[in-house]
């Protein structure tokens, strides 16, 4: 299915420079997902939600995921341009399928980047020293961790690279080293409580599935290498790598760690109290551990800020080459020596910059809950146009290919989205307040509607040929 031939917007002809391989791709990808960040967002939330069994949602959500990268990868190898979900979904299902990929993608992400930049600007403030900081100076740190960050992306592809590559190292140390040590000389509980649901009662069905729901947000963004595509050498064959290999790292690093975490937990009756991940470190190492932790929270926070600003301008700006977006004219440019989207980085990180302004307010607190929910909806409408077009027989690989299991990949995959999705958007029976539960529901209504409006508005009858058109 294809958009009907236009002229292509002004700008379109600008070209990236190519300036990654598969090493920095895959580093890119690993940043975005960070397992610090996969796994102590949400730690907390699926210990209280299924007990120390909460575990087993790991597994399960990374073998979706996986499935997944299987299908992206296939994706990326026959369409390797700019702007990952927006392009898959654009050439398996047309430039409305694409447009609605970029939308709720871009919501979620930009999203994504306020709380980044909020939550580590709450360790780094701590870690200097600030035991409760102010609302203001939490602000204002934020802010200017998002003004920063921002222009390490716009700096070039060179700063983005060494400063993405060091903090992957200090990742992978940090949270490796931390799990060894505690699974050799600090573990306090059987293996058999990796079983164990509340209380030690076993792992039931219910307390599973919201589990899996809050690790669902723990795998996503390794689509980040294909956003940044049309920079990498050789992207057909390169970007499916970096999908499946950064996911698959990150997967491995982040269960290790959780057991080793959960089996170092020294009461596990009054492990949901507090925070158990800085109890169970405190416990064994003592107060002076507060520090290095703080510092390797901050490092994972700024590394996957970096790498999401970093996915989600490119796919705006792919979406203003095609001119599927107001104001495509000024965001579709590159500038600089290095021919990067100055433009729609300086738009995500003023969009953030939004959001963080509102951190601590309900509406905030709703539209946080869409992230997760953002990011399936993103997924899933590439990988269900892409089974639609198996079951057609109208599939055609690139490259990269699953071979026969391709179709049958690909179902899994779709069914996998669609299931995770509801999950994720059922609300729970919380003692939280109504709009809080339905939170995923009023957010996705809500930017559905807005986009909707949008496209059939403006942006449908704009939309210029794809790259695979021009091509």
């Amino acid at each position: 299915m294809t958009s009907t031939a236009k002229p292509p917007p002004p700008g379109a002809s600008q070209t990236l420079r190519k300036g990654f391989d598969l090493r920095t791709a895959t580093a890119l990808a690993f940043a975005d997902v960070s397992p610090i960040v996969a796994l102590y967002a949400i730690f907390t939330l699926g210990l209280l939600a299924a007990g120390p069994g909460f575990w087993w949602a790991f597994p399960i959500v990374l073998a979706g995921q996986l499935l997944v990268a299987c299908v992206f990868g296939e994706l990326a190898s026959r369409w390797p341009y700019e702007g990952s979900v927006y392009q898959w979904a654009r050439h398996v299902r047309g430039p409305g399928a694409g447009w609605f990929a970029a939308w709720a993608y871009m919501w979620g992400l930009t999203i994504a980047l306020s709380t980044l930049s909020y939550g580590a600007a709450g360790f780094l403030l701590e870690a200097f020293g600030v035991d409760e900081p102010g609302k203001a100076a939490t602000l204002l740190t934020a802010l200017g961790i998002l003004v920063l960050g921002s222009l390490a992306n716009i700096v070039g592809r060179r700063t983005l690279k060494v400063l993405v590559v060091a903090s992957l190292i200090c990742e992978v140390l940090a949270s490796v080293g931390l799990a060894t040590v505690l699974l050799l000389f600090y573990r306090e509980n059987p293996v058999g409580v990796l079983f164990d649901g509340i209380g030690g009662a076993p792992l039931l069905g219910a307390p599973l599935l919201a589990a899996t729901a809050y690790v669902g947000w723990s795998f996503v963004g390794f689509e980040a290498a294909g956003a940044i595509a049309e920079e990498v050498e050789r992207p057909e064959r390169d970007v499916p790598k970096a999908l499946i290999f950064s996911l698959l790292a990150v997967g491995v690093i982040v269960m290790y760690s959780a057991a080793g975490l959960i089996l170092a937990i020294p009461d596990m009756s009054t492990a949901g109290d507090g925070d158990p991940v800085a109890d169970t470190l405190v416990a064994h190492f003592g107060s002076a551990v507060g520090r290095p932790l703080l510092i390797m929270f901050v490092i994972g926070f700024l590394a996957s800020f970096l790498a999401v600003q970093a996915a989600v301008s490119r796919v705006i700006w792919a979406s203003a080459r095609d001119g599927a977006l107001p104001g495509s004219r000024v965001l579709g440019r590159l500038a600089g020596a290095e021919r990067l989207p100055v433009n729609a980085i300086v738009l995500t990180g003023a969009g953030a910059a939004v959001f963080v302004l509102l951190s601590g307010s309900t509406l905030y607190a709703v539209l946080v809950n869409f992230t997760t929910v953002g990011f399936y909806v993103a997924f899933g409408l590439p990988v269900w146009g892409a089974a639609i077009q198996h079951l057609r027989g109208a599939w055609r690989p690139g490259p990269f290919t699953l071979g026969r299991l391709s179709g049958p990949v690909t179902y899994v995959a779709a069914v996998w989205l669609a299931v995770q999705t509801v999950n994720i958007c059922w609300p729970r029976d919380t003692d939280r307040p109504w709009y809080i539960d339905w939170s995923m529901v009023i957010t996705f209504t809500a930017v559905a509607v807005a986009g909707a409006a949008l496209y059939l508005g403006w942006s449908r009858r704009r939309i210029g040929p794809s790259m695979a058109e021009r091509a």
